[in-house]
């Protein structure tokens, strides 16, 4: 019986340093895709910016120029047009139509 206890204890043990390292093993894949997430938001911000810079730089080339302004970011919409509802019509009755009237 004790023979079958110690087992128990053992494979007990086992069983538990296994899901420490699972769980270690997760927490730094977590690690590593928090880390490339924050990389890939830096890289965004920096795209963002530089983007911005070319913007403005070809706003003055062509300022330069005396060209036009490009669009800018704000637009406006065209508001829709509401289309008017069609009024029904009574249609007449041809010859060989029935009139449940």
């Amino acid at each position: 019986m004790s023979k079958k206890i110690e087992k128990m204890k053992v494979k007990k043990q086992q069983v538990k340093e296994n899901h420490v390292e699972c769980h270690q093993k997760f927490q730094a894949r977590i690690h590593e895709a928090e880390d490339s997430m924050q990389a890939q938001h830096l890289i965004i911000e920096a795209l963002v910016e530089e983007k911005d810079s070319l913007l403005q730089t070809i706003q003055g080339l062509k300022e330069a120029k005396n060209a036009p302004a490009p669009f800018d970011d704000e637009w406006e919409e065209e508001p829709e047009e509401q289309p008017e509802e069609e009024e029904i019509e009574d249609i007449p009755l041809g010859e060989g139509e029935i009139d449940d009237e």
